[in-house]
């Protein structure tokens, strides 16, 4: 097997973040994580839902970029009426991209700055980081660790709920709170530490613990033995390269 990119062991890593969710509907928002979900649902996990991004559950998915003759093999409608029975019954597990992400698992797409009349910088606002946060599964993919990204404190705007309990909603339960897989350009994470402390679950090759929590403006939980990222195998790289013909992944990672 030839070299392994680092952006293709990501996604074959973050495919596995749907494979025990049975028939859920699967979002990823970005290149790496639809390509991550599409993946699942070829190999991991065959009741994994997709769609078209816009309104037919698909039989297969999508590939991304020009398709040429490629023909979609579409299962089902569902417009945004049956989505939202998804997003509310808890039927749905999405990876999203945050700008600002900090030690709660609360994540900022909103604005940059203390002062939401005076940002430094306005973005997309919340949209529906809120509801998605509360009632179903949410994933990060975070292109770059940093501590820009990885803040010490809380976000700038709190956008999506995370394991904060002087955040948390009068009759919640921190356990209801579902946030589950962080996957960067050095590591994978997860909040199965103490607390729903954020923890490292596996180290991409050649990158030290030091590294990772240098990179990170709070501290995280290392457990006793962290793994290394595995190898994708020649299954996952031969469908990614069907997903991907042009390979538009290989600037994911800037």
């Amino acid at each position: 097997m030839s070299e392994i990119s680092l952006v293709d062991r990501i996604i074959c890593a973050a495919s596995a973040a749907w494979k025990d969710d049975g028939e859920v509907l699967a979002t990823g928002i970005g290149i790496v994580p639809r390509l991550a979900a599409s993946l699942c649902m070829l190999t991991h996990n065959r009741d994994l839902m997709m769609t078209d991004s816009e309104a037919w559950l698909m039989q297969e998915p999508v590939p991304v970029g020009p398709r040429g003759d490629y023909v979609m093999k579409r299962e089902s409608w569902m417009g945004f009426a049956r989505i939202f029975d998804n997003v509310w019954s808890g039927k749905r597990h999405a990876m999203v991209g945050p700008t600002q992400i900090d030690k709660f698992g609360q994540a900022n797409i909103s604005m940059i700055g203390t002062d939401y009349q005076k940002p430094k910088s306005m973005m997309l606002g919340v949209r529906g980081f809120p509801g998605n946060s509360i009632n179903h599964a949410n994933s990060f993919f975070v292109p770059n660790h940093s501590t820009k990204v990885f803040v010490g404190g809380e976000v700038d705007m709190v956008a999506s709920a995370g394991y904060n309990p002087a955040r948390l909603a009068k009759g919640w339960d921190l356990n209801e709170i579902d946030v589950r897989w962080v996957l960067t350009n050095l590591a994978i994470l997860d909040f199965g530490g103490p607390q729903h402390q954020m923890q490292v679950r596996s180290l991409h090759p050649g990158v030290s613990l030091a590294q990772v929590q240098e990179s990170t403006g709070f501290e995280l939980y290392v457990p006793a033995h962290v793994a290394v990222t595995p190898d994708p195998s020649a299954e996952q790289l031969a469908l990614l390269a069907k997903l991907d013909p042009h390979n538009l992944r290989a600037t994911a990672l800037g």
